[in-house]
């Protein structure tokens, strides 16, 4: 049996949490670093499950220099470029990228370059440079194994069977408001935007649920991770999140992956290599599914998805400027300085203002993102004022 080396990115959040429980019930795991952020009371625990850990990273420099005197046997790192050398040093076979946001852009980008495959959560790592991702693979045969449960479902489903597919089918819950009529969300809070209906997840993309973005995202992803065109590529809504999501062949009938809303099937996936394994997670026999509700997707009603495509379809940087705009309006609407609907209106904004760059380098990738999160922030303030 040989050991697979894992590096994870992201350790403190809910599928980094979600990650280590699969790694714990099979020995061929071995977790040689990983990355936490500001949680640095997490880290006792993690390492009295995995001893092996020698590599950690961490956000700030005061938690650096504290912790590297308390684990004189661990080598820290930390920052944005911690992320980096922790990549390099640990030397793994395999990095889980489970950060959130444009942060985990980069450390993917490494990674592929170092020749390290990478089982990725991070939407917005294919979101904002997949052009660049692709070369990166094809340049090194590293790969990329993705986490997200509608991609994962998209993958058992296409094996075998990609030259029969009519179009791609991505289910979507519909968020926390998937039942209110779009007057209604003028008036919506944050702790009602923040209860999703069949998922426990972060806030950042608890928030990208109910204004749908994530499902914009999604729709990139997969047409980089499937070589699908985007117009091949469709939102379904689906109350119960028991269908991950759908092909429709071209005989008209469709193949879907069924299962409980338990990320760990998903995560587990990827961590084999596209793998079926014995997972230990909750167990839903079929008869138990009960009713199964699907609905049109309305696209006046979730205009995020829209952005997503237009995005798409300008390519280059505007790509990473719907990705900032996007996140900090998130932000900004968690903090309570805007509306639920102002994140719309900020991402719009930006992208209408955006002067795309075709063939992005990463260079060009990073600007775009800086210049955009400053536009974004002063319409945030604008929108505070008022």
């Amino acid at each position: 049996m040989m050991k697979e080396n894992i590096l994870l990115l992201g350790a403190s959040g809910s599928i980094g949490n979600q990650t280590l429980d699969v790694m714990k019930n099979d020995k061929r795991f071995h977790l040689v670093g990983f990355s936490l952020g500001h949680r640095i009371e997490q880290i006792p625990t993690i390492l009295a499950t995995f001893k092996e850990v020698k590599y950690i990273c961490v956000q700030e420099k005061e938690d650096y220099e504290v912790l590297k005197k308390q684990y004189p046997l661990v080598h820290f790192f930390y920052g944005d470029q911690g992320l980096l050398d922790i990549i390099d040093a640990s030397k793994p076979t395999l990095v889980v990228n489970a950060l959130v946001g444009f942060c985990g852009f980069v450390p993917t980008y490494h990674a592929l370059k170092a020749r390290i495959s990478v089982a990725l959560a991070n939407k917005e790592s294919l979101v904002v440079g997949g052009e660049l991702l692709e070369k990166a693979q094809k340049e090194t045969g590293a790969k990329i194994y993705p986490i997200d449960s509608e991609h994962v479902a998209l993958a058992k489903c296409l094996k075998g069977n990609k030259k029969e597919v009519r179009r791609l089918i991505l289910t979507a819950s519909g968020g926390a408001f998937r039942n209110l009529k779009r007057e209604e969300l003028e008036s919506v809070t944050v702790e009602q935007a923040l209860k999703h209906p069949s998922w426990s997840m972060g806030q950042k993309i608890t928030i990208d649920c109910a204004t749908m973005m994530n499902k914009g995202f999604e729709i990139i992803e997969a047409h980089y991770l499937f070589h699908m065109p985007m117009e091949k590529i469709d939102v379904l809504l689906h109350d119960e999140s028991k269908v991950h999501s759908l092909i429709e062949c071209q005989d008209g009938s469709y193949l879907c992956d069924i299962g409980p809303s338990d990320m760990r099937i998903p995560i587990s996936y990827a961590l084999y290599h596209l793998k079926r394994k014995e997972v230990q997670c909750s167990k839903l026999p079929l008869e138990e599914f009960g009713t199964l509700h699907f609905h049109a997707f309305d696209k006046d009603r979730y205009p995020c998805v829209e952005f997503a495509r237009k995005a798409m379809e300008q390519g280059g940087t505007m790509l990473a400027c719907l990705n900032a705009a996007n996140e900090v309006a998130v932000y900004a609407f968690l903090a309570h300085q805007i509306p639920f609907l102002g994140i719309e209106k900020i991402i719009e904004t930006c992208m209408k203002r955006h002067r795309v760059i075709e063939n992005p380098t990463i260079e060009d990738v990073l600007y775009a993102d800086k210049i955009t999160r400053e536009e974004a922030s002063l319409l945030v303030k604008e929108m505070n004022v008022k």
